[in-house]
């Protein structure tokens, strides 16, 4: 029930205290925006690491060639391994079951790329059409790749967004030729990239031409692949385990590299990394969590001392007032009156700050791993719930310590 006077002594105490008010209310609110903030900055870290991995077809696999680190079959370490067309022609034959796309890549940096009067220096890349599929590419105009232009050999390129407003401003390149390394090549199509400029500064040609043209022969920069779907996630992470297994065992044995030579051959499991990554993003929330619920525990403790100093300061008036009848329930309903008071208005203060900073900041912070900061805001309500909570175990001990006095006692309190 509404009771006018008992909110009349709450403001009073409070206008009698104002700083040891403000101060309390400081900590606090401190508390809950510091919480708030962590859980934002957690969820803005979870957030960057699935854009990232949102870049590619969910589970690829990247497999390069490095150089060997031990001797082997009286080889010598210190070999720089190729891959070549047969280890991916081989690769496909004997994994066929588990590959859903695959693809492999010969590329040159730094290409020199002409049109008209325009030039630039970017790369390009000689693939297969499943690599659209595998870099998650979008294709915004005309068309990718096809097994017709790789029969052929046809001297098309497919370029990324960066190229095309380099070379070609507003004009649309579809149809036009462009010189790569002094080569003419006709543009069929226009992508875009998740991950942005960087990849967008790239051109897309068949392999089978990039290697006829630019005397590659057979060599291979990396082989790409995509597994088949499963329902859970465990069977994924098993079935890609068996398959970089296996490939990396066969890879091995075709060009003569030590079983246990780790360096060699390189492998990037997407599904593994994600697990990786989510889990280090769980432990930091966690503590997180554990650094907020710490800041707010302090503040509450503020709230409970606070109390105690009142209760001791208003031992007199206790004494009067159980006097004339008063119940220890009153007595506890009051202290705990104020000390929820405090807590909650304190908490929404904090909370709303928090909330603002991260509506307004967060979209504001540019980082491939965070991106967007958010809290959700039941989560925001609950812990809000859980302060006022805390706000009122922490008046109860004072408030249980002043239901307590005797009024004789009181009334002798100097």
């Amino acid at each position: 029930m509404f009771n006018i006077e008992r909110w009349q002594e709450i403001f009073e105490a409070i206008a009698k205290n104002k700083l040891r008010t403000f101060l309390t209310g400081i900590s606090v609110a401190s508390g809950i925006f510091i919480l708030v903030i962590l859980l934002g900055v957690g969820k803005g870290l979870q957030n960057g690491i699935a854009a990232q991995f949102a870049n590619d077809a969910e589970g690829v696999i990247w497999i390069w060639a490095g150089t060997t680190t031990k001797e082997y079959k009286g080889m010598n370490p210190g070999r720089n391994i190729q891959l070549r067309n047969d280890d991916y022609k081989l690769s496909t034959l004997k994994f066929e079951d588990q590959i859903d796309k695959k693809s492999a890549n010969f590329s040159i940096r730094n290409a020199n790329m002409i049109y008209g009067k325009e030039t630039g220096s970017y790369q390009f890349q000689g693939v297969l059409p499943d690599h659209q599929y595998i870099e998650n590419l979008s294709i915004i105009s005309g068309r990718f790749v096809n097994d017709n232009d790789l029969t052929q050999n046809k001297k098309v390129a497919i370029i990324g967004q960066k190229v095309k407003q380099d070379l070609f401003k507003d004009k649309s390149p579809i149809g036009e030729q462009i010189s790569i390394n002094n080569i003419k090549f006709l543009v069929v199509g226009v992508f875009t990239d998740a991950g942005g400029e960087r990849e967008e500064a790239t051109a897309y040609l068949p392999i089978t031409t990039a290697h006829q043209v630019f005397g590659g022969t057979d060599k291979i920069n990396n082989l790409s692949f995509t597994l088949n779907k499963k329902q859970a996630y465990e069977e994924m992470l098993a079935d890609s385990k068996k398959f970089t297994d296996g490939i990396t065992q066969m890879l091995k044995s075709r060009n003569t590299i030590a079983p246990d030579d780790t360096s060699a051959i390189g492998i990037s499991n997407s599904i593994e990394n994600i697990k990786k990554f989510y889990d280090l993003n769980l432990y930091i929330r966690l503590f997180f969590w554990w650094v907020g619920i710490c800041t707010i525990i302090a503040g509450v403790v503020g709230v409970s001392n606070i109390m105690l100093i009142i209760v001791k300061e208003r031992t007199k008036e206790i004494g009067i007032r159980k006097a004339l009848g008063a119940t220890p329930i009153s007595i506890i309903g009051m202290i705990l009156h104020e000390s929820i008071f405090i807590t909650t208005i304190a908490g929404f203060i904090g909370l709303l700050a928090s909330l603002l900073l991260l509506e307004f900041v967060g979209p504001n912070i540019k980082s491939d791993y965070f991106l967007n900061p958010e809290v959700d805001f039941r989560v925001a309500l609950t812990t809000l719930g859980l302060l006022i909570f805390a706000g009122a175990l922490a008046g109860f001990f004072p408030a249980y310590k002043a239901a307590k006095i005797k009024p004789i006692v009181a009334l002798r309190d100097e």
